[in-house]
């Protein structure tokens, strides 16, 4: 009886243990909500990656460079989302990506972080950050990842020195993605955005430079602004995914920048960087100019908010005692004029001015 009931007790403890660890981890409802705990078991790996290539499935990826659209790739199930220097360009409003910092390419990166759970993060490393040595570039990368969040980090060029730097990134255990052809931190070498590997030994150039990432152990290369042949011939000389931003539809992946795609860009300087090898697969930017015009307009003739806009209530007795109060201190037209806006909250609440 007493072994029995001792069991009976055991097995009512367990469960109710159970379901104390299982509400533990459910999240109360907020406001906003906040983005879900990070699953391990769910955040895409280079493994993964690899086996994608390894199939022939094309590989996906967005760059993105804060938390509303990381949210978004997230849930549209995105494989990689990188955080790309290029928010000085689309976000910061600059003609390059020169200018970006360190400091604000973290901030991008753990805004980032904590709205994508799923995708591989990637960050780049902004010009000036990996330059000097390859003790520079190892510290910079540490901090993308301990301070950014980021899973990976993203390094241009294939001179020797930026090889050297990779080589050394990978030795001290962070992945590496590399970037070759038109590379925008170069742009005061290349002459501009100008694409690369249109003449052959420019072509056999992006071919060798995506060879040399590989053997420094890179774990993927992007190609930007190369014609398909060429981009073709890297992604079958490499053993490691390329990805393609302007470069066809030859390699293992493509990416484009969130922005860019969804069509946001309106203003002048906008359209004068957007590239023309993107596909604008909506035109998100009309939207957004059309609702802030609806609601100045609105706002100008004292339309919004109305009532189903203004939720917030004071009870009868309160808002007598809050006038009251006023009229104590003073404030005589301050509570004439609160009375009046209950009176006409009053009127648009009641069925007749519906």
């Amino acid at each position: 009886m007493a072994a029995s009931l001792v069991r009976s007790c055991c097995s009512r403890a367990s469960r109710a243990i159970t379901t104390v660890r299982f509400m533990s981890n459910v999240p109360e409802n907020t406001v906003y909500g906040g983005p879900k705990p990070q699953n391990s078991n769910q955040r895409v790996t280079l493994t993964q990656l690899r086996q994608k290539h390894r199939k022939g499935e094309p590989i996906t990826m967005v760059t993105a460079y804060d938390y509303p659209s990381a949210v978004h790739i997230d849930t549209a199930g995105i494989d990689v989302c990188l955080v790309g220097d290029s928010a000085a360009m689309v976000v910061h409003g600059y003609d390059t990506t020169l200018p970006i910092s360190l400091e604000e390419m973290l901030v991008h990166c753990r805004a980032v972080a904590r709205g994508a759970k799923r995708p591989l993060l990637v960050g780049d490393l902004p010009f000036g950050t990996y330059e000097s040595s390859t003790n520079q570039a190892v510290d910079t990368a540490v901090r993308v990842l301990k301070e950014g969040g980021m899973d990976a980090i993203k390094l241009e060029g294939g001179s020797p020195s930026r090889i050297t730097a990779a080589k050394s990134i990978v030795e001290a255990g962070i992945a590496v993605m590399g970037h070759v052809g038109l590379t925008p931190q170069a742009i005061s070498v290349l002459g501009g955005f100008r694409p690369q590997g249109k003449n052959i030994a420019s072509a056999v150039k992006v071919v060798e430079t995506a060879m040399a990432l590989q053997e420094a152990g890179c774990f993927s290369v992007v190609l930007e602004c190369v014609p398909p042949p060429v981009a073709a011939a890297a992604t079958s000389a490499l053993n490691i995914p390329t990805i393609g931003i302007g470069a066809g539809p030859f390699c293992s992946g493509q990416v484009l920048v969130y922005h860019d795609l969804l069509g946001m860009m309106q203003h002048p300087h906008h359209a004068k960087v957007t590239p023309k090898f993107c596909k604008q697969y909506a035109q998100v930017g009309e939207v957004i100019n059309k609702a802030l015009l609806e609601y100045k307009e609105e706002v100008s003739k004292h339309l919004f908010p109305g009532p189903s806009h203004s939720p917030y209530k004071i009870s009868s007795s309160d808002l007598d005692g809050f006038l009251s109060e006023l009229q104590i201190l003073g404030l005589d037209k301050a509570a004439s004029d609160a009375a009046a806006s209950a009176e006409k909250m009053d009127h648009s609440d009641s069925p007749s001015s519906q």
